[in-house]
């Protein structure tokens, strides 16, 4: 059984939608095509999901003595945090909500089987 380390960034701005698409990406990849691909897409959520597989991979190395060739990308989900709920004045007297959705980002590595 081979350990899987984990490393979240919560309460990121930025839908949950869009860091799906990123996270979806990277999914059963090793950590160096990971961040690779990661370097190379044009979502600005990748970059978030960059840091936290840096992170992810920092844990494991430091915490595990796993060398960060031998990880792949386990599982990787962008899960939904809370909106923030704004209002914008419009003409008479009328409001127009603005919602500011967050993202909870969660990658979890592991060491290749030998």
């Amino acid at each position: 059984m081979s350990i899987r380390v984990k490393a979240t960034a919560k309460y990121v701005r930025g839908s949950t939608r869009r860091a799906q698409l990123v996270v979806r990406a990277i999914k059963g990849k090793s950590v160096a095509d990971a961040t690779a691909i990661l370097r190379f897409l044009p979502h600005s959520s990748a970059r978030d999901v960059a840091s936290v597989l840096k992170s992810a991979t920092a844990n494991a190395e430091a915490n595990h003595s796993i060398p960060a060739d031998r990880l792949f990308v386990v599982d990787a989900s962008a899960d939904e945090g809370p909106t923030l709920k704004r209002f914008r004045p419009r003409a008479q007297g009328r409001a127009f909500a603005i919602h500011k959705p967050m993202t909870h980002i969660t990658v979890v590595v592991s060491a290749k089987e030998a």
